[in-house]
């Protein structure tokens, strides 16, 4: 199995990309903390791993929130004695509000969830990697962070943000035996619309012109897949850098 003896922390995990994440990983021999909003949601997933016999635990996190990180790696820690993967999955969406529609508390939100979030959990397991010379960070970016108009002007510039605190961490602890990469998805079927509530007429409609020329919408799995591939050693020489997973959609 590709993660034998891993332990790895992914948030977001209940549902969507993060759940297909953990689940695939359990599945490959990994202990997964399953940490989400919904605690209760998170504990469905561990069940169902316990299930197909593998070992995870669920851990309550809002990962915009510090103490919640910290709570969430020392739980890690307290249950598995240390941290090998972290997923960074949690993210919302933005409403597709445009730059002068944004305000100052949507703005702040999301980047919350979706940059400072992926930089507070970096934060906490880097002494962990640093001290043992191992370690892999997968975070899960978009082709909204490649690309300028695929949603709202705050989770555009997050997840820019994302991207780039993947190069720099890749880069600057590459001699410490730490990988770090992003995933930036396409179109794919998870319950993030639910986090559309006010949508900006404007800004949706500029962000779907792109739409009719998307070959396909993906399924978590094929995500869960990518972020196997970076979590594993079959990666070891790839740092740093982000792999689209979109089905071609932004190759045109």
């Amino acid at each position: 199995m590709k993660l034998s003896g891993k332990v790895a922390v992914v948030t977001g995990a209940a549902s969507g990309m993060g759940k297909a994440i953990a689940e695939l990983f359990a599945a490959e021999g990994a202990k997964v903390v399953v940490s989400d909003l919904s605690l209760e949601n998170a504990q469905k997933v561990v069940m169902d791993i316990e299930s197909k016999g593998g070992d995870a635990i669920a851990v309550f996190a809002n990962i915009a929130a510090e103490d919640d990180v910290q709570v969430l790696i020392d739980k890690t820690i307290e249950r598995y004695g240390t941290v090998d993967i972290l997923v960074n999955n949690a993210g919302i969406m933005d409403n597709f509000v445009p730059a002068g529609e944004v305000t100052d508390v949507l703005w702040e939100k999301v980047f919350a969830v979706n940059a400072t979030g992926p930089m507070r959990t970096i934060r906490k397991v880097l002494p962990i990697f640093t001290e043992k010379k191992a370690g892999v960070i997968v975070n899960i970016a978009s082709a909204g962070g490649l690309f300028g108009s695929r949603a709202g002007a705050a989770y555009t510039a997050s997840k820019h943000a994302v991207i780039g605190l993947t190069k720099n961490v890749g880069f600057q602890y590459a001699k410490l035996g730490i990988r770090c990469n992003a995933v930036a998805p396409g179109g794919v079927k998870t319950n993030i619309a639910a986090t559309l509530t006010e949508v900006s007429p404007f800004g949706a409609e500029r962000a779907q012109i792109g739409m009719d020329i998307n070959p396909g919408i993906g399924e978590p799995e094929d995500i869960a897949k990518v972020a196997l591939f970076l979590a594993s050693d079959e990666s070891s020489f790839v740092n740093g850098t982000t792999i689209t997973a979109d089905a071609g959609w932004t190759a045109y």
